[in-house]
């Protein structure tokens, strides 16, 4: 798998480099500013792109930016963004265009290699997969209206839980129920956001951006 890494810290960069190829990826790029970051993604095309938000000249939102340009020019390109802080703009930046492929975590949140790595292929996938604790502030600041209002409790937690990047077993063991009663609360989730019978994995994809965007 290919990947283009952006990092402006040299140690982080050349951390995530050793890591990803340890897990047998492609770094065709490794990259410390956001003009760099988007003419690698431009060229190189790659299966997914790990990004840093803040990255030079500015030290702003640089990494996101070249990012979301790279997307408009390779539309469905996966973009994993690493960030130092919930953004919510960013955040909301980031799932605006509704097609998946997209990540959000947070740096001192990646407790160790497996989670990171997971999650760079989730995305890779056409996943979405998005830090609980991103999910947790953007709850707090926004009221749910409309088909979400009719979610239950339970729908909404699973629905949360999918946010994560987690799978309906994932899901059930979480919540200590069976896998069976997960595809029924995901069924009831579905239909009740108006998302047509299709692939499962990509009505994941819209109930979550359905549920970050709301």
């Amino acid at each position: 798998m290919r990947v283009v890494l952006a990092e402006d810290l040299y140690l982080l960069r050349d951390g995530m480099t050793r890591l990803l190829q340890a897990y047998d990826f492609e770094i065709v790029a490794a990259v410390d500013n956001g003009p760099d970051l988007l003419q690698a993604l431009v060229r190189e095309k790659p299966d997914v792109a790990v990004v840093d938000v803040r990255m030079p000249p500015t030290f702003t939102d640089e990494g996101l930016q070249a990012a979301l340009r790279a997307r408009r020019e390779v539309p469905g390109l996966p973009v994993l963004v690493l960030s130092q802080y919930v953004e919510q703009l960013y955040a909301r930046e980031l799932l605006a265009d509704g097609k998946g492929a997209v990540g959000y975590l947070l740096k001192d949140r990646v407790f160790d290699s497996d989670q990171f790595v997971d999650a760079v292929r989730r995305v890779a996938g056409g996943g979405t997969v998005v830090d609980p604790e991103v999910i947790a502030k953007l709850l707090t600041h926004n009221q749910r209206k409309g088909p979400l209002s009719d979610l239950t409790p339970r729908e909404r937690e699973v629905l949360s839980l999918m946010a994560e990047g987690r799978s309906n077993a994932a899901i059930a063991e979480r919540l200590v129920i069976t896998e069976r009663a997960i595809s029924k609360y995901t069924s009831n989730i579905f239909a009740k956001l108006g998302l047509p019978p299709s692939d499962d994995d990509n009505r994941r994809v819209l109930a979550v951006i359905a549920y970050l965007q709301a």
